[in-house]
């Protein structure tokens, strides 16, 4: 079970393409100005069987997958039974958008689990001062665009590269 503030489909704002974007409910970080704030409580959302979110990921072939929130390292346990599944079933990608750091999140087992099914992490609280709306996929100049699974097999951060003809 994952606490879902919305899973929306379809959208194209949390990464490139076609996406199924999964809004978790609780985030610790409580950014300033965050465009979400009503995701923070994870008592707000409502509870949803992992089983019935790949269901409904795997019912649009077309789409990709964004986990979003509020923050999904919040619940890693139940979004990686769900990226596991996703990566099982199918070949889409999976963005996870998220306050926490890369080096954090690699030292905590259970986020580190769901990176391993993770290929771009945005990741870094959001910061107002640092806003800036011509960046692409993040809202603040000290978020990373990262590609997670040359991170962990390089050992060292790797960012991602979007290239929009690909």
């Amino acid at each position: 079970m994952l606490s879902i503030i919305d899973i929306i489909e379809d959208t194209t704002v949390d990464g490139p393409g076609f996406r199924t974007a999964i809004y978790a409910a609780g985030c610790p970080n409580k950014c300033p100005g965050c465009h979400n704030p009503e995701s923070w409580d994870i008592h707000k959302g409502k509870k949803v069987r992992t089983e019935e979110i790949v269901e409904k990921v795997l019912a649009d072939e077309f789409a990709n997958v964004t986990f979003s929130g509020g923050d999904p390292m919040f619940q890693p346990e139940g979004f990686t039974e769900v990226a596991k599944a996703i990566k099982e079933k199918s070949q889409k990608t999976i963005w996870c958008y998220t306050g926490y750091k890369f080096e954090d999140l690699i030292k905590n087992p259970a986020q580190a689990a769901l990176l391993s099914y993770i290929d771009v992490l945005v990741d870094g609280r959001y910061k107002q001062t640092l806003r800036d709306e011509s960046l692409l996929f993040r809202g603040s100049s000290n978020q990373r665009l990262i590609d997670v699974q040359a991170s962990l097999n390089k050992k060292e951060i790797v960012k991602y590269k979007y290239d929009p003809f690909i």
